[in-house]
């Protein structure tokens, strides 16, 4: 006797192609999305370099082009701005990852449940002790499961956390660096 039959097999290969595929979608749009985000920046940066362009050369004299640059948005800004934006759609991405591991992880873990419950109903006398020793592992196995799994999401909101944290710093930080050599370009 097989303890899954073809139907089974049938139903969690399925499962396991969809899962497959959903995988691949989530990734699919996360990539379009990095896409997006490097066209824009690409774009602006052009059309920001074709403006300094043309007011450095329509300065009449070194101070004002001192000025024109002292006055132009920080190249760190943009770049933690960018960063700000790839770390959202890395965190998104990733979080849709774990809701279809999740998903997978119950499913398998109910057709777990149902062959444990179907063996002890199917089990030869005495296999009582067996079954019980079984059960008490896949619940020791859930337990570490979910321990980790809040562990993991910890750990991501304190770099999430960390990540906001560092990138205000640097941004007051850089604000105030070029504030300081503002008014020095302009005295």
């Amino acid at each position: 006797m097989s303890i899954l039959s073809i139907e089974q097999i049938a139903a969690i290969q399925k499962t396991n192609v969809d899962t497959l595929f959903s995988l691949t979608s989530k990734a699919f749009e996360g990539l379009e999305k990095v896409v997006a985000l490097n066209l824009q920046v690409i774009k602006s940066s052009l059309s920001e370099s074709e403006e300094r362009t043309r007011k450095a050369l329509s300065a009449k004299d070194p101070q004002e082009l001192f000025s024109l640059q002292a006055n132009s948005q920080s190249g760190i800004e943009k770049i933690q701005s960018y960063s700000r934006h790839l770390f959202d759609i890395a965190s998104a991405t990733q979080a849709e990852f774990a809701k279809i591991a999740a998903a997978q992880y119950e499913a398998q873990n109910h057709r777990v449940q149902t062959l444990i419950d179907d063996a002890a109903k199917n089990g030869p006398a005495g296999s009582e002790a067996a079954v019980a020793a079984l059960k008490s592992a896949i619940t020791a196995t859930n337990t570490l499961y979910e321990t980790l799994n809040r562990t993991a999401r910890q750990v991501v909101e304190t770099g999430e956390s960390n990540f906001s944290a560092a990138t205000t710093a640097v941004s007051k930080a850089t604000r105030q660096a070029y504030g300081q050599a503002s008014r020095t370009a302009t005295r």
